[in-house]
């Protein structure tokens, strides 16, 4: 797990670095001749998309040329980083990804269909979310001590959902910490016109 850990430190440090790098050096001329693909692991009108969204109108206003954003979600974002591995390596398509393609299905999965350290070169890291413990305003429990005593008198026949690996992770830490158990329901995003 602490190799694990370093690993991800190390390539968030990369990834500070390179952003840097992209940022200080003004763009070439002879790039991009051509629209640029930015690949999104997660579903229109999540938090992702939004982010690549407003990222692709700042990249088209510094290039100088369209940035389509592409959503490929599902798979732990297992689509979208083949997606792009699988693309020409030639700078035209981008993947903007939560931190499950590169961390956390390391962590999750024994084995990967890519390998996020040499099949991906980290660019820049955009922003850091937060996480939040909800349930519906009907619920009976109303702070998070209810919750875990319920789960405590009802072993396994509570359910949990998250929108990725990553959520998953951390409410798996949450119910070993506090000695319960809950089913975790994979959510499915919903495609919305």
């Amino acid at each position: 797990m602490q190799s694990i850990t370093r690993r991800v430190i190390a390539f968030a440090g990369v990834s500070m670095l390179c952003a840097l790098a992209l940022l200080a050096t003004p763009a070439r001329a002879e790039y991009p001749e051509r629209p640029v693909k930015l690949v999104v692991s997660f579903p229109p009108g999540s938090g992702t998309d939004t982010n690549a969204r407003y990222v692709a109108r700042k990249l088209e206003e510094k290039l100088g040329k369209p940035v389509v954003v592409e959503n490929r979600p599902g798979g732990n974002s297992f689509i979208a980083a083949q997606a792009v591995v699988s693309a020409e390596p030639d700078g035209y398509t981008l993947l903007l990804a939560s931190n499950s393609p590169v961390a956390t299905n390391v962590a999750m999965f024994r084995k990967l269909p890519y390998d996020p350290v040499h099949d991906l070169a980290p660019i820049a890291r955009l922003g850091v979310g937060a996480m939040a413990l909800v349930v519906p305003a009907s619920s009976s429990y109303r702070d998070v001590a209810g919750l875990v005593d319920a789960a405590r008198r009802n072993p396994g026949k509570l359910n949990y959902g998250g929108g990725s690996a990553s959520y998953q992770i951390a409410t798996e830490l949450f119910l070993t910490r506090a000695g319960v158990k809950a089913n975790h329901v994979p959510y499915k995003a919903r495609h919305r016109p």
